[in-house]
C-alpha cells in the first residue's frame, strides 16, 4: 500500500533558487583533488602600465592638435612644436 502512494507522488526537481545557484556545495563536482585556480594574463602588468602611458601621450597629442587647430585658429602641426609652448610659457611667466 505504501509503495503505491510513493509512486503516485512524482518527485519534483529541486527548484533553482539564487541561494542554490550561489551555493558552491551544490554546483561543484565532488572530487577528492583540490581545484587549483590558475590565472592567466595575456598582457603582463608592466606592459599594461607602459601601454596606458603611451596611450595617454598619444591622446594628449591628438587633443592638443585638434584643440589648437580648431579653437586656436592655428596650424595643426604647430601645436606640437616647442616654439609654441615656449611662447605660452613666456606669456605665463611675464617675460613678454
Amino acid at each position: 500500500m505504501t509503495n503505491e502512494f510513493e509512486r503516485a507522488v512524482p518527485e519534483t526537481p529541486a527548484k533553482k533558487t539564487r541561494r542554490r545557484l550561489r551555493d558552491p556545495k551544490d554546483s561543484e563536482p565532488k572530487t577528492d583533488q583540490p581545484i587549483r585556480w590558475v590565472q592567466l594574463r595575456i598582457i603582463p602588468i608592466w606592459l599594461r602600465v607602459i601601454l596606458v602611458i603611451i596611450l595617454w601621450i598619444v591622446i594628449a597629442a591628438v587633443g592638443l592638435t585638434i584643440g589648437y587647430s580648431s579653437l586656436g585658429d592655428g596650424q595643426a602641426k604647430d601645436a606640437l612644436k616647442w616654439g609654441t609652448w615656449q611662447h605660452l610659457l613666456d606669456i605665463m611667466n611675464g617675460k613678454k
